[in-house]
Parts: structure tokens; C-alpha cells; sequence
């Protein structure tokens, strides 16, 4: 079995945080979803657990990070074009993310942009052409 990863992230309201993501492309593994929590699919071994507050802090005994004020993490997807870091940035903003960071680009061997989605998480969406970079390290 493929080693997977699911970033846990507490979200002030579930169906709004579906909404967004759904509005990206994304989709729910309903076998882990429910009324507290929504398994986001982002690849075959990929996943964030969208987790209420309430909920969240059952995992936890510390204090749950205000991501409006805080950075308690930023989550990095990689994308297999600058057009498409564009697209999935630009649906993010018309689906009610808003921008986090200013673009960033090395030559043109990596390009980024990001977004916070309605919960404040910080989104980084990055294409790197491995190629361009190894050639630009000599």
C-alpha cells in the first residue's frame, strides 16, 4: 500500500468549507465524511481532513491556532503547468478564497501563487520544471 498523508484542518463551518473546495474540482471521500468532518481527495494518497472546530479539538490539547491572525501552516500542492497554478488560484478567489502571497517565479523553472481559503489555511499552488532548475544549478 502507498504511503498517504491527511493534513488536518479545523474549519469554522463544514458546508462552507465543501462548498469551496467543490467550486475547485475537488471532491469527498463519503466513507470518511460526515456531519463533523469531510475527507477532501486531493490525489490517489493525498487528503485533508476538514474537521469543525469542536471536533478538532479533540485531537489536540493545545489551543487551536486563529489562521485570520496566525500562520499555522501552509499547505503547497504542486501543479503541472503555470496555467493551471492560474486556474486553480483563480477559481479559488471566485469561489471566496482570497489572496494570500504576492506570485513568486524562479526564471522559468518554478512559478507559484497562493490563496486562503474561507478558513484562513494558506494554499500554495507551484509548478516546477525539475529540468530548468537542475540545468540552472550547473
Amino acid at each position: 500500500m502507498a504511503q498517504m498523508i491527511f493534513v488536518n484542518l479545523p474549519v469554522k463551518d463544514l458546508e462552507t468549507a465543501k462548498a469551496f473546495w467543490t467550486e475547485l474540482g475537488f471532491s469527498f471521500n463519503p466513507e470518511f465524511t460526515d456531519e463533523n468532518a469531510a475527507c477532501l481527495v486531493i490525489s490517489d494518497t493525498i487528503f485533508a481532513m476538514l474537521l469543525t472546530e469542536p471536533f478538532f479539538k479533540n485531537f489536540t490539547k493545545k489551543e487551536v491556532a486563529d489562521a485570520s491572525t496566525t500562520t499555522e501552516t501552509i499547505i503547497a500542492l504542486s501543479a503541472d503547468s503555470r496555467a493551471r497554478v492560474d486556474e486553480l488560484v483563480d477559481k479559488a478567489l471566485a469561489a471566496g478564497g482570497s489572496p494570500a502571497n504576492d506570485p513568486q517565479e524562479m526564471g522559468d523553472a518554478m512559478y507559484s501563487r497562493s490563496f486562503q481559503d474561507p478558513d484562513h489555511h494558506i494554499w500554495e499552488v507551484v509548478w516546477m520544471d525539475l529540468e530548468a532548475m537542475r540545468a540552472a544549478q550547473g
